[in-house]
């Protein structure tokens, strides 16, 4: 298990899904997290909750993403309870609706890339002069990035496409402070998200025959690679987009 010990991470969307997962898990790898959540408090109380039942030392802070100023609130809330940072994982997102192109409104446009492409490139710009040299930064993409084309989903997969762009330019940027930067594209995954598909017995054996693993991924499955990324075993890969989805594209 990587030793985070001395470390502090910061996770954003950390109160459920994936997030709580990735939060959880560095928790225990020994890193101090700090939990930020938009609207679901009592999720984000849970996650400091767990971790800190384990042993583990977190705290939560709260800021609307995808709004003016966000990254300015984040960054002041997280001061009030840490001093610098070693680990962002850019988690939080939004999907949007599976909704056909032709009726992408421009409000659910500007909001997917209000929230998933504008405000992780803010909330890294305003991060950079806490990030300690050696840090690490990992970013939460998707495979639909990568080869797996679904129409419905084209505005979701654009703002993670500026994603991989953004990790690969940082990753040039932050190397001569021995910064890693990284993202992770998972699949569909047993979260909130896919809550419609995961209620039915059809919609569950749809998700796991994606994978050749023929099953549904967990949260847990991607907040280990979250984990190997954030870790000193990854300090020689960096400017990756990690397939994260179960061979799903094979």
């Amino acid at each position: 298990m990587p030793d985070l010990n001395g470390k502090t991470a910061l996770v954003t969307g950390a109160g459920r899904g994936i997030g709580r997962a990735i939060a959880l898990r560095l928790g225990r790898d020994g890193a101090r997290v700090v939990v930020h959540y938009a609207s679901s408090g009592n999720g984000a109380a849970e996650t400091v909750a767990q971790i800190r039942d384990s042993g583990g030392d977190a705290m939560a802070i709260q800021a609307e993403l995808g709004v003016d100023g966000d990254a300015e609130r984040l960054w002041s809330a997280y001061d009030e309870q840490a001093d610098g940072v070693d680990i962002i994982v850019n988690n939080a997102g939004v999907l949007g609706g599976r909704i056909p192109f032709a009726e992408v409104t421009e409000q659910t446009y500007d909001e997917i890339f209000a929230v998933n492409t504008r405000a992780p490139f803010f909330v890294l710009q305003h991060g950079l002069s806490r990030l300690r040299s050696g840090g690490r930064i990992v970013n939460v993409s998707t495979r639909f990035t990568h080869g797996a084309r679904v129409p419905d989903l084209a505005a979701y997969a654009m703002s993670k496409a500026a994603i991989d762009s953004l990790t690969a330019t940082l990753a040039k940027e932050l190397g001569p402070r021995g910064i890693t930067v990284n993202a992770v594209g998972p699949g569909a995954t047993a979260t909130d998200m896919n809550a419609a598909r995961l209620a039915s017995e059809e919609g569950r054996a749809e998700m796991a025959a994606l994978s050749p693993l023929a099953r549904i991924a967990q949260p847990e499955d991607v907040a280990d690679i979250v984990a190997f990324l954030a870790s000193d075993d990854a300090r020689w890969v960096t400017g990756q987009w990690v397939d994260a989805s179960g061979g799903s594209m094979l």
